[in-house]
């Protein structure tokens, strides 16, 4: 079994072939996928798409692209999705300062309400992070006794210990397979084991082999391939290992 910590399937790209992206995934071997939102529409979308569906499981929060403006109404109503059972995180959540399409102040309030959420409901949370490191790290200490995931993990091994010490899962995406990305695979060498995952982020970041296409969850496979190569281990205990952390780390059936 493998499992996709993080997609996007309910995104307008997949509008004309969505039964046949899942049924290449489940094809491919990819059982389970997290599916995330990223606005207060998406994250309704999420749960609209996983209730008809066996093996997604998802997620409510807002991404801090869309920090800015959010209203009170808005986020109690992501609230209300994230106490429902079938929510398995809070998020995707966090901090871009790379494309800054919300102002710095209103990312770091929309984290803190999210990291807040998470703790009172005990459920994981879901974290981007982009040129963004040191406010993330000061403000998941701010917040303690919360758990959950950094999506996406762009950086190296230097700044991974922070995360770990923070209760942190680490999750790859298919840019740890791009050619020039050596210290992420360096990172990914160093993630202990029960504290890997791995995602497509689809239909973003597709592997090298499909960069430049649109990316889907059967190709989650080849990012997993990629990292059990540099931890050497077999593709096979890996998918294993990554499974089961994200069984624990979300709640998965």
């Amino acid at each position: 079994m493998i499992t996709d910590t993080h997609a996007h399937v309910f995104w307008k790209d997949f509008d004309e072939d969505r039964s046949a992206v899942l049924a290449r995934a489940r094809e491919a071997g990819v059982e389970r996928m997290v599916i995330v939102g990223t606005t207060l529409e998406t994250s309704r979308q999420c749960f609209e798409l996983c209730a008809g569906e066996p093996g997604l499981y998802p997620t409510a929060g807002i991404h801090p692209h869309d920090a800015e403006g959010v209203s009170a109404e808005d986020f109690a109503a992501i609230a209300e999705l994230c106490r429902r059972p079938e929510c398995v995180a809070v998020g995707e959540t966090g901090l871009d300062y790379f494309k800054g399409f919300s102002p710095a102040r209103e990312q770091r309030k929309g984290f803190r309400r999210h990291l807040e959420l998470a703790r009172e409901l005990d459920k994981p949370v879901v974290i981007h992070c982009r040129d963004a490191h040191r406010d993330t790290v000061e403000l998941l200490r701010e917040v303690p006794g919360v758990r959950g995931v950094m999506h996406c993990y762009s950086m190296g091994p230097d700044e991974l210990d922070a995360y770990l010490e923070l209760d942190m899962y680490i999750s790859f995406s298919g840019s740890v397979t791009y050619p020039k990305n050596e210290d992420n695979r360096a990172a990914a060498r160093k993630v202990p084991a029960d504290r890997v995952l791995v995602e497509t982020d689809c239909p973003f970041l597709a592997p090298q082999g499909k960069r430049g296409k649109r990316n889907e969850p059967a190709y989650v496979r080849l990012t997993l391939e990629r990292v059990a190569e540099e931890r050497g281990v077999s593709a096979e205990a890996f998918a294993t290992q990554t499974s089961e952390n994200a069984a624990r780390l979300f709640g998965l059936s």
